[in-house]
């Protein structure tokens, strides 16, 4: 397995107890019948149904941005990672912003192309742009899915 996938799994499960246990301590609430105790009770248990959601929501993304890569790759057009790095790591912002003003032409060329959203996500991420690298992810999803 791989070790991402291990961590995701962990972390998850983390979220499932944390869910279990606060929707417990709402439910307990609820269950007190005192008209207090009650609201408190019911807005405690948006909490795990929002924890829900998110997990729910977050695993989808998940799943469908390895579909997305697992095509790619049967096409041999995955993005690799062979930006220049600094010897402590980081991304060469040049080299960056290169890949992405490349990346970005290739969405305007063709604004309904999933596999060209996927690749705009991964020049966000190398430029240190992770809210608009998951929301390209997202497009690239969604167009994918109508496709």
């Amino acid at each position: 397995m791989r070790r991402g996938l291990v961590g995701a799994l962990l972390l998850s499960a983390l979220l499932v107890l944390y869910i279990v246990a606060v929707a417990g301590r709402g439910l307990a609430l609820v269950r007190t019948g005192e008209p207090v105790a009650v609201v408190l009770g019911l807005g405690v248990l948006v909490l795990p149904a929002l924890g829900a959601w998110v997990l729910v929501r977050e695993w989808r993304m998940g799943v469908a941005v390895q579909r997305m890569a697992d095509e790619l790759e049967r096409q041999g057009r995955l993005p690799v990672d062979d930006l220049p790095r600094s010897p402590g790591g980081r991304i060469d912002r040049a080299a960056a912003d290169a890949a992405f003003t490349a990346a970005q032409a290739e969405v305007e060329a063709d604004r309904d192309d999933w596999a060209a959203w996927f690749r705009l996500a991964f020049a966000y991420d190398a430029a240190g742009d992770r809210r608009r690298a998951r929301e390209s992810l997202r497009t690239a999803a969604r167009l994918r899915g109508r496709g």
